[in-house]
Parts: structure tokens; C-alpha cells; sequence
């Protein structure tokens, strides 16, 4: 639908040779397996350095053969910032740094089935989270694709970037944490959050399409029948743009990091009646979108 001619922007090279380690793309702008570091181990400046480059460059950054414990875990994640709880964590035991995602055949739902990015609802979504899976399916399947945001705000026409570039739009937990996973709501409520539905990203500047149909409601301002046309319009793009996409198959005991700024991500459910298990931690962002 936005693919015209005038749209088409060229695809920039991105590095794949690093200081301390090398890459491999699993397409050409999104999506990079790392190879030759042990994320256990205590990193040296010059790969914590080139992890940080790696991710900015490639949005996701996936790490095989990892065997990390809890601790272990959450210490490569604090390399990069405070952890952020989830608001679903008031009503789950245990530590509230770490969310537990299984799925198994007993399961109602599987967390992350649908286009999203994470937690949008708060005031100061995460930065970036990583998950370890330790646990694959014995079937097959379980993979999870990611979408490039920047690449969804380049392929629109230039109209559609003018007029997005005024709105806002609503974001609400209550959507996916109640609507979907059937919760209890914390006293409050789940957080609802107002951001722009175009931001740029913190750290390089980029503009980014930020609405997500796990969590934006509707666009302020407008009328209902308004909000929803645009808004479907947008997830459209997104859930029917296959170049937007990479994807990431799990191996046992992957960690798979990505930037929730200018990312969103799907948990394929097509595994049942087999299980899956791994562990997310998250990382506090530093400043409320903006445009």
C-alpha cells in the first residue's frame, strides 16, 4: 500500500565486523546473530562497547549458547540501565526484575501473541529487553518476529508523515493485561499513557511510527470511527509488510536483546499442545518519547 516508487529508500550497509566480534545479519536491516562472547563472563569495556554499537545498529542482537543464571542475567542487562518491573509483577511471586514467559499446552494464551511493543502503556516505556529462552518446543516452532519501526515510518508517503506528525495517541495496559491475559488490575489501575505517533528515537535522532495494536486505544482528538481507520490502517502496515520483519529462531538457552524504541515484536503460538520457557528482563528508559 506505501511502496510507491518515491518511497523507496536504499538500504544503508551496516557493520558486521565489530572489535571484539563479528555478526551475522539475518536480513539486511534488522536482526544480527552475534558470535565469540560469553555473556557470563565479566566484559571487557571494548565489547560492552561494541554490544551497545551492534544493538544500535542492528535493532536486535541475538546470542546463541549463552548459560547464564539469574544473576548473570541481570547483570549483563544493568550494563545498560536500571531493570524495570512489569506491572503484571504485583500480582506474581518471586523476583520482580525477571518475568517468567511459559507456555504450555494447559496455557490460555501465550504472552506476546500479537504485534506490540513492550509496555507502551507506562510514561517512560523500557528502553530494551532481553529474553533467555532455555526451553524450546520438541515440535518446532516458537520463533518470534520483529519489525523495523524506522523502516514503517520511511515507506509512507510523505502526506500521511505530515499529518501523523501532529497526533497522539492513547496507550493502555489495560488492553493486553486485562482485555487479553485476564488479570487483576493493581489498585490504580494499569498505567495509561499519552505519546506521539511519531517519535524520535533518544539516542540517534531517527523518527520512528510509534503506535502498536497490543497497546494504543485511539488517537486524541478525533473521533472514534476517525481513530479506528487510521489506526487500523497503520497496524495493517505493519502486520502486512514482510520486509519490515526479521526472524528469530530459538534455540536452548538464547538471549535475544532488542531496542523497544524503534522495534516491535510477535510471539508465534504455532507450537501447541508443546512448552516453552524463558525469562525477560527489562531495561527502564531514560526519557518519555517525544517527537
Amino acid at each position: 500500500m506505501f511502496n510507491t516508487s518515491e518511497d523507496q529508500q536504499e538500504i544503508q550497509e551496516i557493520p558486521t565486523m565489530y572489535r571484539t566480534f563479528e555478526v551475522e545479519s539475518i536480513t539486511p536491516h534488522i536482526g544480527a546473530v552475534v558470535r565469540d562472547i560469553d555473556l557470563s563472563q565479566n566484559l571487557t569495556n571494548e565489547q560492552l562497547q561494541d554490544v551497545f554499537d551492534a544493538w544500535y545498529d542492528w535493532k536486535v542482537l541475538v546470542f546463541r549458547d549463552q548459560h547464564l543464571d539469574r544473576d548473570q542475567h541481570k547483570a549483563f542487562a544493568r550494563h545498560f540501565g536500571s531493570l524495570h518491573v512489569h506491572p503484571m509483577q504485583h500480582g506474581m511471586r518471586g523476583d520482580p526484575e525477571i518475568l517468567k514467559v511459559k507456555t504450555t499446552g494447559d496455557s490460555p494464551y501465550t504472552a506476546g501473541d500479537g504485534w506490540h511493543t513492550d509496555v507502551t502503556c507506562d510514561e517512560i516505556p523500557p528502553l530494551g529487553s532481553m529474553l533467555y529462552i532455555t526451553e524450546t518446543p520438541q515440535s518446532g516452532g516458537g520463533d518470534t518476529l520483529f519489525a523495523d519501526m524506522y523502516l514503517a515510518y520511511e515507506l509512507l508517503s510523505s502526506p500521511i508523515k505530515d499529518f501523523l506528525g501532529e497526533l497522539h495517541a492513547v496507550h493502555d495496559g489495560k488492553i493486553p493485561y486485562v482485555g487479553s491475559y485476564k488479570s487483576k488490575e493493581p489498585e490504580g489501575g494499569y498505567p495509561r499513557n499519552t505519546h506521539p505517533v511519531v517519535v524520535k528515537h533518544p539516542a540517534t535522532g531517527k523518527k520512528v511510527l510509534y503506535v502498536n495494536s497490543g497497546f494504543t486505544s485511539h488517537i486524541r482528538g478525533m473521533k472514534r470511527q476517525e481513530s479506528a481507520a487510521i489506526l487500523e490502517m497503520l497496524f495493517e502496515h505493519i502486520h502486512s509488510t514482510p520486509r519490515l520483519w526479521c526472524n528469530v529462531q530459538w534455540e536452548p538457552n538464547t538471549l535475544t536483546f532488542w531496542d523497544n524504541r524503534c522495534t516491535q515484536h510477535h510471539a508465534v503460538w504455532d507450537y501447541y499442545p508443546h512448552s516453552r520457557y524463558g525469562e525477560r528482563v527489562s531495561i527502564v528508559g531514560t526519557e518519555r518519547p517525544a517527537a
